[in-house]
């Protein structure tokens, strides 16, 4: 998921952890509304639909995800073929932050970067994480022509000629995010490399040391994508980011995904609470045109 304000907008992009819980105690108002404000989930009670209440952006213009429409996006034959070159000496450490499970990535100078597509310039990647359902037939933030994919893979990059990852939040083109769907099929080998360090961070608040990998093993054949202007899909949900949404999904298998579903959002020393179910719904698209790279 994402960043935030204050203190911890360093360690926050999407999927990046909130901030820990000061004291509570029956209080004021504004301590309450403080308190809820490091609590936004995906319950009932702080969820989605809540959002807004807290973190204004989230009734913004720009609003990710979307549905896509796939009948009514034209083909640009101005956008360009992407490209990466990432070095997977760069990643650094698997956490579980009780919202999703996120890989974090060397980015203090250009050496995991993007380049290409719709983007003006190279992009640094700092992270990834993903989204998915209580099953295999949901989970996923962008939709397809009504079609939910099992989970949704965000590779969030920012653009260094705004110096730092905070300055690039509050630019229109600061940050570029891949987006790859998975769909249930046939095991994805180097998909279990990851699954595999799931293990070490079972619960809230877990983090191991996670190198050598390189997430361009994870992307599908196919680079066709679609484009549009958005924002984070969490809270405070900025709307700072160019997406590059991917047409072909990656396969897992229904196991590989159960492994995913696994996590905890509970702390180890609190009653376990599955982490699933972390994902946004579309939002409204109002003025906003999505662009195909392909005919």
């Amino acid at each position: 998921m994402q960043c935030a304000g204050g203190s911890y907008i360093k360690t926050r992009a999407l999927g990046d952890s909130a901030p820990r819980r000061g004291r509570e105690g029956r209080s004021s108002p504004a301590r309450r509304k403080a308190t809820m404000a490091k609590e936004w989930g995906y319950a009932s009670h702080n969820g989605p639909d809540h959002w807004h209440e807290l973190f204004p952006n989230a009734k913004g213009e720009n609003q990710s995800p979307i549905e896509l429409h796939t009948k009514d996006i034209k083909h640009d034959p101005s956008l360009q073929p992407w490209s990466v070159s990432y070095d997977g000496g760069s990643a650094k450490t698997i956490l579980n932050n009780g919202k999703t499970c996120r890989v974090v990535f060397d980015d203090t100078y250009d050496r995991s970067m993007l380049r290409g597509g719709p983007l003006p310039g190279p992009y640094r990647l700092r992270q990834f994480h993903l989204h998915w359902g209580s099953s295999d037939d949901h989970g996923s933030e962008h939709t397809v022509d009504g079609v939910k994919y099992a989970a949704e893979l965000h590779l969030v990059h920012w653009n260094p000629k705004y110096n730092t990852f905070k300055e690039a939040l509050k630019q229109r083109d600061g940050i570029a995010v891949i987006g790859i769907f998975l769909k249930i099929g046939r095991e994805k080998g180097e998909f279990q490399i990851f699954l595999d360090a799931l293990d070490k961070i079972k619960t809230k608040g877990k983090e191991a040391p996670f190198t050598k990998f390189d997430p361009s093993c994870l992307f599908p054949a196919c680079r066709d994508y679609w484009t549009y202007q958005g924002s984070f899909t969490t809270p405070p949900c900025e709307e700072c980011i160019v997406w590059l949404l991917l047409k072909e999904p990656m396969t897992v298998s229904s196991d590989q995904m159960a492994k995913l579903r696994s996590l905890l959002s509970s702390a180890e020393n609190e009653p376990p609470v599955p982490l699933v179910g972390n994902w946004r719904p579309p939002q409204p698209i109002k003025n906003r045109v999505v662009r195909a790279s392909f005919k």
